[in-house]
């Protein structure tokens, strides 16, 4: 869960002030939300989002699922968050898509549906979400939440994460390149 709230804030301070938010006259009501999350004063981020959220704004609908999911000055209400998880990914928002997913892989706030995670994994990932990118390369090694098992499948999608400088894509890389699987084996690749 922290990674999310981490991932975030990342995101917040990545793409600065109004960049991330609202492309309308909300702007100002992005960027006192935005100084808001960034103190800890997650009650008036929300008070001021909300608005924007209802309006269709994609990062703040993601946003709020976010503070829903971790009980950022609100109980956890994970069907509340998915609410706003799906607003978010149905406008192609790529963090929203995975949250999503995660959410359906984990059954939280919506019946459990594997492959329904899948499809919102596979796109966050076609659009470079790496932490997207890792979750369908963990499906396709394992051969599992609806997908069959497929060592090239998740060698590609690792890599295409670990280049991203994704550590939990460098890892699972180096396994493949350790033990074989999707790759030849190769020692050094898989220290490298």
């Amino acid at each position: 869960m922290r990674r999310i709230l981490t991932g975030l804030v990342l995101i917040l301070m990545l793409t600065g002030g109004a960049a991330a938010g609202p492309r309308n006259e909300g702007v100002a009501l992005w960027e006192e939300g935005h100084a808001a999350f960034k103190r800890g004063d997650y009650a008036t981020a929300l008070h001021l989002w909300r608005p924007l959220a209802e309006q269709g704004e994609a990062v703040v609908q993601m946003l709020l699922g976010g503070m829903y999911q971790e009980g950022r000055s609100v109980p956890i209400d994970y069907a509340e968050a998915v609410k706003w998880y799906r607003l978010a990914a149905e406008q192609g928002q790529a963090v929203a898509q995975l949250n999503l997913g995660v959410m359906y892989a984990k059954g939280q706030g919506v019946p459990q549906d594997y492959a329904e995670a899948v499809k919102w994994y596979r796109l966050a990932a076609e659009q470079g979400q790496a932490v997207a990118q890792v979750n369908l390369g963990v499906t396709y090694f394992f051969g599992h939440q609806g997908v069959p098992q497929d060592y090239a499948e998740a060698l590609k999608w690792y890599r295409l994460a670990a280049e991203q400088g994704e550590v939990r894509a460098q890892r699972l890389l180096g396994v493949i390149y350790h033990q074989g699987q999707g790759a030849p084996q190769d020692y050094a690749e898989a220290l490298k």
